[in-house]
């Protein structure tokens, strides 16, 4: 079996990691594509996975439809005589449109129903897609997804992150952090060159929870690109990680994470790190997946979320105990079937 899977942002490539090495493992022909965006490319040589590197992210309107157009142009030349039997991404633009094009059967992740242009490109082209239960299925049918290619789980896409995790107590060590504080809070701007989150790349809802909660712990910041870390630089008891690094083990080690993010809050709830989310846009809905169990806070008010912050560093919250699926297994299964039986 020859399978195609393309990895478009930074956390896919955690996502896939696993089920690469599985296929591999099992003697599959795997060809993995990646675009120049973020710390894709480092992670992929951290995580030791073979890939092409084609295209890169665009910033304006313009840039993405110009470097997407590109990128299909350039894959599909990668991809035409390689006589794939499956492909398989998440959120990924060009992939189910190169997929359905050549009539190759494709397997499509989705975990964000307010991606409105992405998922209006990909959806209708789609043969399966793999979606948490949490999401609406009305709302995907709506971008043009057909309801009986829909496969719900229990659960939330980050839960791949973690099949192979192995946690480093010393993390903070091997960092060379100087914490001058008994907590430490680990920090994640929000994603301000997304194509569905309008914000200001110079400017963080972070800035005010920072310049107070500073003064209780120590702040870690986990910057998306060089403009948000300048944002946080010079800040007394606040530490810049340079991205990549073993996220989950910070998150882990961490006493509570503040997010204006998705994955990373996600994460948190995983790992049962105390989690405020102060995301900027529409509440998504893997998100109030986490609300609701308990595992996570959301506001957009800087001084509840100074004030809920200062609650959990000195009240630490205890397990809650959340039954999963394997998606890990969900996704292999449904490999192997499209490529035996197609649709």
């Amino acid at each position: 079996m020859k399978i195609w899977i393309d990895i478009s942002n930074a956390p896919h490539v955690r996502f896939f990691k696993d089920v690469i090495k599985y296929f591999e493992a099992e003697g599959e022909d795997v060809i993995v594509t990646a675009r120049q965006f973020g710390d894709i490319h480092k992670l992929m040589e951290i995580y030791d996975i073979d890939f092409i590197s084609v295209g890169k992210h665009g910033v304006s309107l313009y840039d993405k439809l110009k470097e997407s157009t590109s990128r299909v142009y350039n894959l599909v030349d990668v991809i035409h005589d390689e006589k794939v039997d499956v492909t398989l991404s998440k959120h990924s633009i060009e992939l189910p449109r190169i997929s359905f094009g050549l009539g190759i059967p494709s397997l499509y992740i989705l975990d964000n129903e307010h991606a409105l242009a992405a998922n209006k490109l990909t959806l209708p082209l789609c043969d399966r897609i793999i979606t948490p239960k949490i999401i609406d299925i009305w709302k995907l049918m709506k971008f043009g997804a057909d309801p009986n290619t829909i496969i719900s789980y229990e659960g939330t896409s980050e839960l791949m992150h973690f099949k192979s995790f192995k946690y480093n107590d010393n993390i903070f060590n091997d960092l060379n952090l100087d914490l001058k504080h008994p907590k430490t809070i680990l920090m994640r701007p929000e994603p301000s060159l997304a194509s569905y989150l309008d914000a200001d790349c110079h400017k963080s809802v972070l800035s005010p929870i920072v310049d107070e909660l500073k003064n209780y712990a120590n702040i870690l910041i986990l910057p998306r690109f060089k403009e948000q870390a300048e944002i946080f630089e010079g800040i007394e008891n606040v530490s810049i990680l340079k991205p990549p690094v073993d996220t989950s083990s910070i998150i882990k080690k961490a006493d509570l994470v503040i997010g204006a993010g998705g994955t990373m809050n996600r994460e948190a709830s995983i790992l049962q790190t105390p989690v405020i989310s102060c995301y900027p846009g529409e509440t998504l809905s893997v998100d109030q997946y986490y609300i609701n169990k308990g595992l996570m806070y959301r506001s957009n008010d800087s001084d509840e979320v100074i004030e809920q912050a200062l609650n959990f560093i000195v009240n630490p919250q205890e397990k809650i105990d959340v039954k999963t699926d394997d998606l890990f297994q969900i996704i292999i299964n449904n490999v192997y079937d499209l490529a035996r039986n197609g649709k």
